[in-house]
């Protein structure tokens, strides 16, 4: 279904109590294209994210993947062919980083799942001997470069990233973003990224979508943000950011 979008929110709307979290949100994730959700903390951007994997469940609405509604879709099986990188990586303590990387493989039974983790890992710049360490041995950036293994492990078409470099110090984050732009360069997969960080946002994404209230603001290339914000609030974002023209 190459003319579908990839992922696709159809008014969709969530609740937490009497806090809207979305207010009848539609976005459209064109296949091959990455599209970054910016705004402040509570706009929305992560319960959006999750909507995608069936990790939030939304009280109205569609959402839809690859072509198939989600809410027809079994959860356990969407999120085996769906990257997923939470925010603070969610590696597993007790088990090596190889076995780490390869859970996604293995959980689909594939034969071949170690062998899928190592090839993750060097992919995201790991070399083999890392894959024997345990998580705990191993420095911020590089946790994260075997969360993104992970996701990557199985080759899936779409991965999801919740603020993967939010808590990496400037040079670490600088790195994994250049890596993750080499990394889509190459294997062509869709990404929807969550980021509070209005630059790292326009350095990766092909359009950015601006939350604000658990609403879309605007939905926009980076240089069509910068030249036409379309609301108070997108014009504010990006004067604090220093990003106008």
């Amino acid at each position: 279904m190459p003319d579908t979008p990839a992922l696709a929110a159809r008014e969709v709307s969530k609740h937490y109590g009497p806090v809207q979290a979305l207010d009848r949100v539609s976005l459209d994730v064109r296949r091959g294209e990455c599209v970054a959700l910016i705004g402040e903390s509570g706009s929305g951007k992560t319960t959006l994210l999750r909507c995608f994997n069936r990790l939030t469940e939304p009280d109205g609405g569609a959402v839809v993947v690859d072509g198939a509604d989600v809410a027809a879709t079994d959860p356990v099986a969407l999120r085996r062919r769906v990257g997923y990188v939470p925010q603070e990586g969610g590696l597993l303590p007790h088990w090596r980083v190889r076995r780490n990387a390869a859970l996604v493989p293995w959980l689909r039974g594939a034969r071949d799942a170690d062998d899928l983790g190592a090839r993750a890992l060097e992919l995201v710049g790991l070399d083999a001997t890392v894959g024997e360490r345990w998580p705990r041995e191993l420095s911020g950036g590089q946790r994260q470069r075997v969360a993104v293994a992970r996701a990557l492990a199985a080759s899936p078409d779409i991965v999801l990233l919740d603020e993967p470099f939010g808590a990496l110090d400037a040079i670490t984050r600088a790195d994994l973003q250049n890596t993750l732009l080499d990394l889509r360069r190459r294997l062509g997969f869709t990404t929807l990224l969550v980021t509070h960080d209005l630059t790292e946002a326009f350095l990766l994404a092909d359009r950015v979508a601006v939350m604000h209230g658990g609403r879309i603001e605007q939905v926009d290339p980076p240089d069509r943000l910068r030249t036409a914000p379309a609301t108070d609030y997108v014009r504010a974002l990006l004067t604090r950011a220093r990003m106008l023209p």
